[in-house]
């Protein structure tokens, strides 16, 4: 077996098995869910970066492809001392679970820029201020401001 398909099997094997911890955690309780959180996160933080040739399989998108999706800023460099183009697998888990998304509801043309959008949806979600914002909304905790005539 080459590199890049062991590569390749163990990065699917990785994401297998985060997919399985964060299914799980959407059905236990709050205190267990944080717990299993911790871990995916852990589990992504320790996982060795990966070559574009073995994201290319793993998202069934071309190396070219791949490359292009860094230099659009879909996909980052993991950040390491190497010169060799490796990529984060926490993005590339992130953006593998997009891709699955967009493809089981039968889009298959212009991915980059959907999951690119809802790469931005996603940071605006985790912000804390938009978070307040949302609560304060569905309590019905509002302002109206009026705007002063001239």
């Amino acid at each position: 077996m080459s590199t890049a398909a062991l590569e390749t099997e163990q990065t699917v094997a990785l994401f297998e098995r985060i997919d399985t911890l964060e299914d799980v955690a959407q059905r236990v309780d709050e205190g267990d869910r944080v717990k299993l959180q911790r871990v995916v996160r852990e589990e992504l933080a320790a996982s060795p970066p990966v070559r574009p040739v073995a994201a290319a399989r793993v998202l069934d998108l071309s190396e070219k492809t791949i490359r292009t999706w860094v230099a659009e800023g879909v996909l980052q460099r993991a950040d390491t001392q190497s010169p060799r183009l490796l990529l984060d697998t926490n993005v590339l888990h992130a953006v593998a679970n997009i891709v699955k998304e967009l493809r089981a509801a039968g889009q298959t043309r212009a991915l980059l820029d959907e999951v690119h959008r809802r790469l931005v949806d996603a940071t605006w979600l985790e912000r804390d201020d938009l978070a307040d914002s949302l609560s304060q909304m569905c309590r019905g905790d509002l302002t109206v401001r009026i705007p002063k005539s001239d």
